[in-house]
């Protein structure tokens, strides 16, 4: 298990029954930058990650 699993399975606990929109999710990325731009990188790669799920490899 990755240190990272830990964050994962609490926010599943904690918030798998509600529904969120992109544009939410896009504003929480944006205000977690904000206050932490040294995760910028990471970030941009998951954002990046989620944006392309469906394009053909």
């Amino acid at each position: 298990m990755y240190f990272t699993d830990r964050g994962i399975e609490e926010l599943s606990t904690r918030r798998g029954e509600e529904e969120v929109s992109f544009e939410w999710l896009a504003d929480q990325l944006r205000t977690f930058l904000d206050l932490n731009p040294e995760f910028e990188v990471p970030v941009e790669r998951l954002a990046t990650w989620l944006a392309r799920l469906d394009d053909d490899e």
